[in-house]
């Protein structure tokens, strides 16, 4: 996918152009979507917000620091050059690995808004239809597939894509129970190493962790057992539809 980038003075909008048609300084702006909007949600350190756009829905996010940086800068980031800004990086990534056939959303618009020596940023994409987070899966009375979850993250690793933050809230699982990853905010393409190994580690941790939470006992050494099976096979890859 090759992304078109509209400038001005102190913003800069990197898009799809066959989803983008109208790039401006205010896209990212949620009023001009008001009569578009479909609810909002948090995720993370990010603030989402649902517009629809013909018979899509988009995924608003707008980029928050976690931690104790987020008391000082909020949602501020140092400037370091556009190439380098947190929205275009992570629109780049996902753009590639939706390219390349892997599950991931497919990117509509990233955007950055200069003042100073700071910047805020945005991204937008797809949406994908009737999918959950597996953290919210633990608690429900579906089975899930945790073969296939393995299998989906060892093609993510096979293509290099590093998940800075592979948990539990990052993999959702649509209507037909097809594995899908996001939030790529920080990820890299790496050669093969111990990131690997770190990343399933960091996914252990977070399911262990949900597991104690009150209401959800979801979570069973026989399924972390057949998500590692489903790594080590290599298989269970269930690659979405390619999205419009």
């Amino acid at each position: 996918m090759t992304g078109a980038i509209a400038r001005g003075p102190g913003w800069a909008l990197l898009h799809d152009p066959a989803l983008v048609h109208d790039p401006c300084a205010q896209w990212f702006d949620i009023g001009r979507w008001k009569t578009r909007a479909g609810g909002h949600a948090e995720r993370g350190r990010g603030q989402l917000a649902y517009v629809s756009v013909d018979d899509q829905q988009w995924a608003l996010r707008h980029y928050r620091r976690g931690g104790m940086p987020a008391r000082l800068l909020g949602d501020r980031y140092f400037w370091l050059g556009e190439a380098r800004t947190r929205s275009f990086r992570e629109w780049r990534m996902l753009a590639r690995l939706h390219a390349d056939g892997l599950p991931v959303p497919r990117p509509v618009a990233a955007g950055w808004r200069r003042v100073g020596l700071v910047y805020v940023a945005d991204l937008a994409t797809v949406r994908i239809p009737g999918a959950s987070p597996l953290s919210a899966r633990l608690t429900g009375d579906r089975d899930i597939d945790w073969r296939a979850i393995g299998g989906v993250v060892k093609a993510f690793h096979d293509a290099g894509a590093h998940h800075a933050d592979l948990n539990a809230h990052n993999i959702l699982l649509d209507e037909a129970g097809a594995v899908w990853l996001l939030d790529f905010d920080r990820g890299s393409f790496c050669a093969p190493g111990t990131w690997q190994r770190e990343s399933l580690d960091r996914l252990e941790r977070s399911l262990r962790k949900i597991a104690t939470e009150p209401g959800a006992p979801g979570f069973t050494e026989e399924g972390w057992a057949a998500l590692q099976a489903g790594y080590a096979e290599g298989r269970g890859l269930r690659l979405r539809a390619r999205l419009p």
